[in-house]
């Protein structure tokens, strides 16, 4: 299918399942607004690269998705946003207990409450223009739980529930929401993970893959940022325009447990 003349705004998109995505949407035809919260030079170059490959506009906003303000300025400075994809996040692991408070604060903002206000600036824009698409990149987290991630889970169920509020908030109108519920997904941030889960765990990279990583992923398999990017295309497509508030789990079986 083609997007041609849309512009997609993925946050948190200079590298991993952002980018990806963001790379699939631009092979679709749509014009692309790449966002981190750093203004390097090589963010710039790569919305340059992404422009020149596939033959679409491409830029790049620096926004701090922990800071209410600069989301929806985000969205103010892209001026048109037909696709919103709510992909920023960032993770910590520890008991409940033991979990610092800075971090619980800023995983809420940046995982979840930067979707809201995002979604909050995107919404009237999309209602101008008549057409709209919100896909949140939740996770296999936001329909189960795992120990030790307690800031993370809750705004992965938070970011399912508020999906779901804005699908039946626009469900009257060519706007549509849904979320996406990867499990682990093969991206160079895993990637540095594996040397030194090897060494902790004593095992070779195939058995760290499938007995550490992979462990609660039936197919043994990561999934890519491929196959994410093509699913938000698949969500921007005229075959789902009655699909809305619901969850697209890319998770190698890993919530049919």
């Amino acid at each position: 299918m083609s997007l041609a003349g849309k512009t997609a705004v993925i946050t948190g998109s200079n590298s991993g399942i952002g980018l990806g995505v963001a790379h699939e949407l631009a092979k679709a035809g749509a014009n692309v607004v790449l966002n981190s919260f750093t203004d390097r030079d090589e963010d710039h170059k790569l919305a340059e690269d992404m422009a020149k490959e596939h033959g679409v506009s491409a830029r790049y906003i620096k926004a701090d998705m922990s800071k209410g303000d600069e989301c929806r300025a985000l969205i103010e400075k892209a001026g048109v946003c037909d696709i919103l994809v709510n992909n920023a996040g960032i993770q910590h692991v520890a008991a409940i207990d033991e979990f610092p408070v800075e971090k619980w604060d800023a995983i809420i903002a940046i995982n979840l409450s930067s979707a809201f206000h995002t979604t909050a600036a995107a919404l009237p824009v999309m209602r101008k223009a008549g057409w709209g698409r919100v896909v949140n990149i939740a996770s296999a987290h936001g329909l189960t739980a795992s120990p030790y991630k307690s800031a993370y889970v809750s705004a992965k169920h938070g970011i399912v529930g508020m999906t779901k509020t804005v699908a039946l908030e626009t469900a009257r109108e060519p706007i549509t929401a849904n979320a996406i519920c990867p499990g682990y997904v093969l991206t160079p941030l895993v990637e540095a993970q594996i040397p030194d889960t090897m060494e902790k765990y004593g095992m070779e990279r195939d058995e760290v893959i499938e007995k550490v990583l992979l462990e609660r992923q039936p197919s043994k398999q990561f999934a890519t940022v491929e196959e994410l990017g093509g699913t938000v295309v698949f969500l921007c497509s005229p075959a789902a325009d009655q699909i809305t508030g619901t969850t697209i789990s890319v998770d190698g079986g890993w919530t049919a447990l």
